[in-house]
Order: structure tokens, then C-alpha cells, then sequence
């Protein structure tokens, strides 16, 4: 490297220290928490044979594999190996996902409950945040881009149906047209969540939400929920279908949409669909550790709290 790479390298890096400082902080203290209370952490490979498939989510390849974009079913087939409380943080990768909130590599919290549902992993997901936000700035209240926001205050418990309706006038299917309703939650219902304190989105139409459980008494919409702060998207969770006949089926479905867009539609994931036949009721969360840390560091940008930028030369 020449000294004047060397220099720039050093500049660069030094006006992101306290950032990188802080984000070593929040990952310490999303650690002791889970550790705290009776979580094992866990690895789990990078490289896998079988991405899950979901027709908008590609994973980048790796000579005959595939980056891992996210550790879920290694993870579920732990808890089919009687592993009932694990996390880990883990780095996960998709093909071509760039912007102020995206980044192709990223850090993501993941954790997983067996025989829980999703009312403990809101209470897990709001007590590592209060974790987070203190180790940052010795309070569960912060301040982003000018909103002041508390991690301790009640959360807002909004279903789908309700913020579309309050947020975009719209009532929604049974079953939405997927692109449809990306583009309304995007445009209209995003930016208004989680304005005053954290905003938890529930009850999604079950036909866009193939890896989780129907709602008891509500087949068409899905017992899954969406974290969101000062308009951000921060976590995804649901409590976990574990029917491995529905859950084939849901699969199958995404291979066949992936295949229809000219997508590649990824190998069948044989060895996670075999782990469902022992696999118990669980629930799982996942939370982007880059994204945290951006609100909490009141940063604009994700590539303000990492380290190195995807593509930037070395």
C-alpha cells in the first residue's frame, strides 16, 4: 500500500472512530444480554448449498455455493437438535442491495425461542434495545436526525391492516399483490412508524410471509411482526411454521417465482426440510446490527458505521 492510500485509509477510518467505538459497544451489549438471560451463542457457516428461497431476497455465489443470506435455517436445525434459546451475530450477504439503509454485507442479530411466541420476542427485542441505547448514552432515550426517542416508553402495537388503512387509505386482500404492497409500505406507511416511540408491525398477510405461522383464527394473515424506529425497518420476527408439508409447499412456491423471474431458484433445501420433523414451536427474530447502531449514532447513512464500504479498494 502507498503512503498516500495509507493516509487516506487513516483519515477515513479516523473520522469514523467514535462510530466504530459505539458500534463495538451496542454488539458488547447485545452479547451480555443474551448470555444473561440463558442464550447460547452460536455459529453457524457462511457458505451454504442451500439459500432459502425467497423470490426477493438473491444471494451472491460462491463458486458451487452460496453466501448465507442469514443464518436461519442452520439455526432452526439446532433447535431441532434440542438447542431451545440461541443467538449469534453473524455476517449475511445479498446481491445487489445497496443504499442509505442497505449494504451487500451486513451484520444481523438473529435469535431464536423454542415453545415461545411472538409476545417474548418483542419483550426480548425491547429489552436488548434499552441494552443497546445505554451502553451508547447511559439512558434508554436518544435522538435521531432531530426526533427524540425513548427504547423504554410503551411500543406502539399497529397490525397491517390498520397502518395501511390509517397511513395509505387502503384496506387490503386477503392476499395482496406483492409488489403492490411493497410499494405502498415504502412510499406511505414506513415513514410514518415508529415517530414518537417504536412502532411494532403485526399481523402480515400470511401469503407474503411463507416462512411463518398463520394467526390462530385468521389463516390469511401471519403471526408476524416488523420493528420499526423513526421510519427504519429494524427487525423481522415471527413465530416459525413448522409444518414441513405447508412449509415444503411454501417453498416450492418461492422456486417457482424465482424460476418465472429468470431468478436462479436455489437447490431444494433438503437437509433443513428433514430438521422439520423434530423441529419444535419456536419463534426467531432478526435484527440488523448496522441499522441499530445507525440510529443510535444518529448517522444517515449505514456506510457511516462500518468500518470498510462494499467496493471500496483496499
Amino acid at each position: 500500500m502507498t503512503a498516500g492510500r495509507t493516509q487516506a485509509l487513516t483519515a477515513s477510518l479516523g473520522t469514523r472512530t467514535s462510530l466504530l467505538e459505539r458500534r463495538a459497544r451496542v454488539i458488547g451489549a447485545v452479547r451480555s444480554f443474551f448470555t444473561a438471560t440463558g442464550f447460547l451463542e452460536v455459529e453457524t457457516p457462511i457458505l451454504c448449498r442451500a439459500p432459502l428461497p425467497e423470490r426477493h431476497i438473491d444471494a451472491i455465489p460462491s463458486g458451487s455455493l452460496y453466501l448465507a443470506t442469514s443464518p436461519e435455517p442452520y439455526m432452526k436445525r439446532l433447535l431441532a437438535a434440542d438447542f431451545p434459546r440461541i443467538f449469534q451475530v453473524s455476517k449475511c450477504f445479498r446481491n445487489a442491495e445497496a443504499g442509505r439503509q442497505h449494504n451487500p454485507e451486513f451484520s444481523m442479530l438473529e435469535w431464536y425461542r423454542a415453545h415461545a411466541d411472538t409476545g417474548a420476542l418483542v419483550a426480548d427485542a425491547q429489552a436488548v434495545l434499552v441494552a443497546a441505547c445505554r451502553a451508547v448514552h447511559g439512558t434508554a432515550a436518544f435522538s435521531y436526525q432531530g426526533r427524540a426517542l425513548a427504547m423504554d416508553t410503551p411500543w406502539e402495537m399497529l397490525s397491517v391492516d390498520d397502518a395501511f388503512a390509517r397511513h395509505a387509505g387502503v384496506t387490503l386482500d386477503a392476499c395482496p399483490d406483492q409488489e403492490l404492497f411493497d410499494t405502498t409500505l415504502v412510499e406511505l406507511v414506513e415513514p410514518r412508524l415508529g415517530l414518537d416511540a417504536p412502532t411494532v408491525l403485526h399481523s402480515y398477510p400470511a401469503c407474503l410471509s411463507p416462512m411463518a405461522r398463520p394467526l390462530p383464527g385468521r389463516p390469511d394473515r401471519a403471526d408476524r411482526f416488523e420493528i420499526y424506529i423513526a421510519g427504519v425497518e429494524l427487525a423481522n420476527g415471527c413465530a416459525e411454521l413448522v409444518d414441513r408439508g405447508a412449509l415444503e409447499a411454501n417453498i416450492e412456491a418461492e422456486r417457482q417465482a424465482r424460476r418465472a423471474a429468470g431468478k436462479d431458484p436455489y437447490p431444494v433445501p433438503a437437509d433443513f426440510l428433514e430438521a422439520l420433523d423434530t423441529l419444535p414451536p419456536c419463534a426467531g427474530t432478526a435484527l440488523g446490527i448496522d441499522r441499530l447502531v445507525m440510529l443510535l449514532c444518529d448517522a444517515a447513512r449505514i456506510e457511516d458505521v462500518i468500518a470498510f464500504r462494499e467496493g471500496e479498494r483496499h
